[in-house]
């Protein structure tokens, strides 16, 4: 049963789809020459990769710096904000490298030697460094927010988003629940630069993301910047679009959903309760209901 007292802030926000949003953003430079792998399938039981990037051909010369890296086989683990990470976390991505080795359809098809292995985290995991410094490995910052793992069998990163270079990953750099009005502005202007269907795709699922984890931010942008809300009214046109035919499905007219997303707004009614009366899911709900505050 739903909680009856449900509330914008307590949504379950998706933020693993809009990382591997972000990750193709950030290397569309050579998007021709990587395949992205979503929650790739280790086996028959739930057992992923959040993104496996491969190189299509030998000797991609990867332009972000963030792939500098890469080799052929890329197996990418990402900790949302809420998320830990702690050694044992560090050691079960190696362990989805290893196991992802073993699946080649012919003896050593995927080659150790050519495997990589990402983490990616908002914040500086200093615990995690220190257990691995312990252990004799060296903890080495290659990049702004990049740090090199030395000593381990496969080559090794820990990407730490909120210390990137701003210009270069604010793709990244706005999937955080404290987002900076500088990163959010220029990520829409340069997004808005965008005509790539895929990447504007992209776009939309990152802009989802960051404006239900950074709500007050966006809506202050809106006040102060009209251009930018209709920027952003442009760039998730699809996701509009897709709630306001949810609810047109579910039999609700435009006004009834306009009348209950005021109720939610003076803080009369809840937004399960609302959810309830529009014939709506809670999550079908919030996404009209975000769009309708823009």
């Amino acid at each position: 049963m739903e909680n009856e007292n449900i509330t914008l802030s307590d949504m379950d926000i998706q933020w693993h789809p809009a990382f591997c949003a972000a990750a193709e953003l950030e290397f569309k430079e050579n998007k021709t020459e990587l395949d992205f792998q979503r929650e790739y399938n280790l086996s028959k039981k739930p057992l992923q990769i959040d993104l496996l990037i491969v190189e299509k051909l030998d000797d991609v010369n990867v332009e972000n710096e963030i792939g500098w890296i890469f080799r052929k086989y890329n197996v990418i683990e990402y900790k949302s904000p809420k998320d830990g990470l702690t050694i044992d976390d560090f050691f079960k991505t190696f362990a989805y490298a290893e196991l992802y080795k073993s699946q080649g359809k012919t003896v050593d098809q995927i080659p150790i030697n050519q495997l990589t292995v990402s983490v990616v985290r908002e914040g500086k995991p200093e615990e995690l460094f220190r257990s691995l410094e312990k252990y004799g490995f060296t903890v080495d910052k290659k990049f702004e927010g990049i740090y090199y793992v030395y000593g381990l069998h496969l080559p090794a990163q820990i990407v730490v988003t909120k210390e990137l270079d701003r210009k270069k990953h604010r793709n990244l750099r706005v999937l955080s629940v404290d987002a900076l009005e500088e990163d959010a502005r220029a990520f829409i202007e340069d997004a808005c630069k965008l005509t790539d269907q895929g990447d504007l795709i992209n776009v939309d699922a990152i802009l989802q993301v960051s404006v239900s984890a950074n709500y007050d931010l966006y809506n202050e942008l809106k006040r102060r910047y009209p251009e930018m809300c209709e920027a952003m009214k442009t760039l998730m046109k699809d996701e509009m679009m897709e709630a306001q035919k949810k609810g047109e499905k579910k039999g609700e007219k435009k006004g009834v959903l306009e009348t209950l997303f005021g109720l939610v707004k003076d803080g009369i009614l809840s937004v399960s309760d609302a959810a309830k009366r529009a014939n709506m899911n809670v999550a079908e709900f919030e996404k009209a209901y975000k769009m309708f505050l823009l």
